[in-house]
């Protein structure tokens, strides 16, 4: 046994498979512990020093593949994670297992390739195993993907198909393709064209050693199935190379009308195309052509839905008796969001409406039309006999209700129900109402009972980076925790370093340190913030270690962020009476949040204040006796593309403050944002907008470069604090609704829909500024900042909800400027035209749904162009939805 270890220790692999075979199954038993507490020594050493050992891992997997009798047991031990990096030679472990009966090895080769993919396992371990024990190959999702890789990676210069000829399990495999769940792993290896996989399956089934059958119905059963957003690109082909004939594609009507209803673009435009071959050959009857019409044109691409109307106006054309079968399909269209497919629509209904004697069918068609535009519906009124529906007169703008802030829960009384909510917000961040609770109750349970704190948070400790034995020397703790440059990365890290300061893992030499050190040498827009964020935590910190206070001053009353005047004035006196000492961050925090808009409950709070005869009440009350906060000068800069804005100074958070705050009241110029900047996160914007609750122009511009990234940069995530910063308290003014412009025009559809949202939030609040906000978009668009079709994406949004005289509003002030550029062919960049016509529909649609009159500047120039294009088509119906004469 000494001898086997001995080879195993030095990675002997073809030695410890002669020593192994020359033992009895009970010596190789009892060799096992002895491997399993090798194989434990090596995965607990860290990660600098195993490099020395993990040479031993081929040996060790051989040994234990010999050792272990159970096949179940054999093919975990091989396929371990930790034998993945370092596996032994396929051959000797073959020879390995070589003296086991057949049953077993195949036992042991289903196991292996029923592994997740991830697992790597090799192929030619698996197919090996196969072929020795003869048992039947194992169809499965990593047997499958290491064949093709296998196959794939080449023999030399054999052309693929030979290849594939040389398997003997060829037709099982293949078939295995088409249920493999996820083809991106593979992707690559098919390639495209002659050559190419599907070339070569396709092949194999005109020569009869695939069955052509079979192959055509797995193919177009993956494809109904579905998969990955790339599976197509494999299968699609692979049907298009299969060349079906007539009769095999009649024989499957049911699977083209499927694939064209709900498949993606590209399968559901093949399934389009052979429907229509068989539907103009007569080879399918007019009520599988409306069935499958009826899906197609549900449809979002305006590609397959006008080819769809093209085939059913020849259809109907050729077969005027199929009017009563496929008007009620074409009726269908009537709800597309495209106006002009509404319009084919209805010229096709208006073209055979006369032959459509069907009551029924007339009615149906006649409910549909309640979906089409004002003007098209009284045109639908008139082809089918029924009353025309008058313009909206009486529109009532019906605009989502705005969030209404709530008051949080108070701290949990228990350690224990605080730990659960420290554990939660560490798994997955919180909201703000959430993080300040869960700081005040740290607080006071420090101050309560700081063992029994620490007992109830052990669990959630022992999971963190910090508890590990590799972080218990100190120095990367200390060092991690106290490094105030960059300031901590959020609030995850800020409860962090409150953690590790109740379990001792910082020093309290580091906390004095770190919360005395000055700010970071680089300075950019979010400083401030971050630094407000960051003398806060550490303040806590230090007090928990030092001197822990009864309760936190500054935790909102409100969960925007406000304080209410007669909650602070409450807690300071419960710090009057416990003789405790305020903290300096925290106060200062509780001054900027606390409520000051109510000058009575203002008034009478600062009253209280005065009477508890201390310095922070003092400062209190003369805070609280001022009148609201008053806004800097502002005024805008080009930068590039951009639009920015930049600030002056605000005197009112230059005094009485701790200097971190004082750094919120420094003006904010453009060339800040040239700076190299390290806080990448967006995080903590929401932090930033609950540091000054009553003044969120302070924020949002700081903010207005940031946005400006998801339209310009086409960042991701950027415009996430819009909807807070709607909510939030203060003066909407020209930062907001310029940090909501560019999340219209945000390259993500999640960030343009937190636009919306803020947008719909600040008009239900009468916050919103449309002529505004609709300058701001003309001017971002005409600079190239905010691309036409996104902001039109972001408009129809916000008008489905019911905002239709809101969007009108704005872009009747947007449409101008662009517009003017258009008629004067000065457009000062050449994609301020394009998708205009798609804003112009928005702009048609809102103006007919609301009832919108009046002449729109240089509207009627581009309603006058010659041509169909999208851009006059719209022009056109806008013009005419406001009522402006065309002139003679």
């Amino acid at each position: 046994m000494s001898a086997v270890l001995e080879a195993v220790r030095m990675g002997r692999a073809g030695e410890t498979e002669l020593l192994l075979r020359s033992m009895a199954d009970t010596e190789r038993r009892a060799l096992l512990p002895e491997l399993k507490r090798l194989r434990k020594e090596v995965r607990a050493l860290p990660w600098e020093r195993r490099d020395r050992l993990e040479r031993m891992y081929p040996a060790l997997q051989v040994a234990g593949a010999m050792c272990h009798s159970g096949a179940a047991a054999a093919a975990a031990w091989i396929a371990g994670a930790d034998m993945r990096w370092r596996q032994a030679p396929t051959e000797t472990l073959l020879r390995a297992l070589a003296g086991r009966d057949t049953g077993w090895q195949a036992d042991v080769a289903r196991r292996l390739a029923g592994r997740p993919v991830s697992a790597d396992v090799p192929f030619p371990l698996m197919a090996g195993l196969v072929r020795r024990s003869g048992c039947e190959v194992p169809v499965t999702d990593a047997y499958v993907v290491g064949w093709v890789r296998h196959v794939g990676h080449g023999w030399g210069r054999v052309p693929l198909i030979d290849r594939l000829r040389a398997e003997p399990d060829l037709a099982p495999l293949v078939n295995g393709l088409f249920e493999f769940s996820d083809v991106s792993e593979v992707r690559w290896l098919f390639g495209d064209g002659p050559g190419s996989w599907q070339s070569a399956i396709a092949e194999l089934t005109r020569t009869g050693e695939l069955d052509r059958r079979a192959v055509a119905d797995a193919c177009v059963a993956r494809l109904l199935r579905g998969g990955g957003p790339t599976d197509h690109r494999v299968f699609l082909p692979l049907l298009v190379q299969l060349a079906l004939t007539r009769e095999e594609e009649r024989a499957r009507v049911a699977d083209w009308t499927a694939l064209a209803r709900d498949a993606v673009s590209p399968v559901a435009g093949h399934s389009q195309a052979v429907l229509a071959a068989l539907a103009l050959d007569g080879e399918l009857t007019a009520r599988l052509l409306a069935e499958a019409s009826e899906g197609l044109l549900f449809r979002t691409e305006k590609k397959l839905v006008r080819a769809q109307l093209v085939l059913l106006g020849k259809v109907l054309a050729g077969e005027p008796a199929s009017a009563a079968e496929l008007l009620p399909a074409v009726a269908q269209a009537f709800g597309h969001e495209d106006t002009q497919v509404q319009e084919r629509a209805l010229k096709l209904v208006e073209r055979h409406a006369k032959r459509l004697d069907d009551p029924a069918a007339r009615s149906g068609i006649a409910g549909a039309a309640e979906q089409l535009s004002p003007v098209l519906r009284n045109r639908a009124g008139d082809a089918l006999g029924i009353p025309s529906v008058p313009a909206a007169e009486g529109y009532a703008e019906m605009l989502p209700p705005a969030p209404e802030p709530f008051r949080p829960a108070p701290a949990p009384e228990s350690a224990v129900e605080l730990a659960e909510e420290v554990g939660a917000l560490l798994a997955s961040d919180g909201d703000v109402a959430a993080f300040e609770r869960v700081l005040d109750g740290l607080a006071r349970h420090a101050h309560r009972d700081r063992d029994a704190l620490r007992e109830a948070l052990e669990p959630v400790a022992a999971t963190r980076w910090w508890k590990q034995p590799e972080a218990r020397s100190g120095w990367h703790t200390d060092e991690y925790f106290g490094n105030t440059r960059y300031g901590l990365l959020g609030a995850q890290d800020g409860l962090e370093l409150l953690l590790a300061t109740l379990f001792g893992a910082v020093g309290t030499d580091t906390l004095f340190a770190a919360q005395q050190r000055g700010p970071a040498d680089q300075e950019c827009a979010h400083t401030g913030f971050s630094r407000v964020f960051d003398v806060r935590l550490r303040e806590l910190a230090y007090r928990i270690r030092t001197d822990p206070q009864p309760l936190l001053l500054a935790t909102p009353s409100w969960s925007t962020g406000l304080l209410e005047p007669g909650e602070l004035v409450d807690r300071l006196a419960v710090y009057g009476r416990l003789g405790a000492r305020v903290g300096a961050a925290d106060f200062a925090q509780a001054l900027l949040r606390v409520r000051r808009e109510d000058r009575v409950a203002a008034l009478v709070a600062a009253e209280r204040a005065q009477a508890l005869g201390t310095p922070e009440g003092e400062r209190l009350a003369r805070r609280l006796s001022t009148g609201g906060p008053a806004l800097p000068m502002s005024h805008r800069r080009a930068s590039g593309a951009r639009i920015l804005v930049e600030s002056g100074e605000v005197l009112e958070l230059q005094a009485d403050l701790p200097e971190a705050f004082r750094r919120l009241g420094r003006p904010v110029t453009v060339g800040e944002e040239r700076r190299y900047c390290r806080h990448w996160g967006q995080e903590n914007h929401r932090h930033w907008l609950a540091t000054l609750p009553e003044q969120r122009e302070l924020v949002a511009v700081r903010l207005v470069h940031d946005l400006s990234q998801a339209a310009v940069d086409d960042q991701r995530g950027m415009a996430t604090a819009l909807p807070l910063l709607a909510e939030s308290g203060g003066s909407a003014g020209e930062s907001t609704h310029l940090c909501v412009a560019y999340g219209l025009g945000a390259r993500h559809p999640e960030d343009r829909l937190a636009a919306v949202d803020a947008l719909l939030v600040l008009a239900a609040r009468g916050q919103l500024d449309a002529e505004r906000l609709g300058a701001d978009l003309g001017q971002l668009v005409r600079r190239g900042a905010v691309k036409p079709l996104r902001l039109a994406e972001s408009a129809r949004t916000a008008a489905a909800t019911g905002a239709n005289t809101t969007i009108w509003e704005m872009l009747r002030h947007t449409l101008p400027v662009l517009l003017a550029d258009l008629a004067t062919a000065g457009a000062s960049t050449p994609g301020s035209a394009r998708g205009l016509g798609e804003l112009l529909s928005v702009a048609a649609e809102c103006a007919e749904r609301s009832g919108a009159r009046g002449a729109l500047p240089h509207l009627s120039q581009t309603a006058a162009r010659r041509g169909s294009s999208r851009l006059v088509v719209q022009a056109r119906r806008l013009r005419d939805a406001l009522g402006v004469e065309m002139a003679a």
